[in-house]
């Protein structure tokens, strides 16, 4: 008895902490409305390459390294050039900085 409590108390904190995350993570229909509000879309989809690359690729290009969504929130409001061939991302400067954090962190989760 006194064992099944002990693992109790570990996993009722750990289950309390992924509904909180579920909760305010943003859904995929509100981060892909975002995106195409902001104009990502005209060259990036989900899954496959348009102008840029496709998001499940970055994601799958960035999985584990530090500092990734941080590096890529920079690159959506500032742009980037010879990452992902020749074609460069331009500047969104109409993405804020708590946009581009939350675009970033979904494309990172894709993979």
């Amino acid at each position: 008895m006194f064992e099944l409590h002990r693992h109790n108390q570990k996993i009722v904190p750990f289950a309390v902490g992924v509904l909180l995350l579920a909760a305010t993570s943003p859904s995929r229909s509100e981060m892909l409305d975002l995106a195409k509000s902001k104009a990502c879309m005209a060259c990036h989809t989900v899954e496959t390459k348009v102008v840029g690359p496709a998001y499940k690729d970055i994601a799958a290009k960035e999985a584990g390294i530090p500092g990734a969504a941080e590096k890529l929130a920079k690159s959506i409001r500032q742009g980037s050039s010879g990452v992902w061939g020749v074609v460069p991302m331009p500047p969104n400067a109409a993405v804020s900085e708590a946009e581009a954090k939350k675009l970033a962190d979904w494309i990172l989760s894709l993979k």
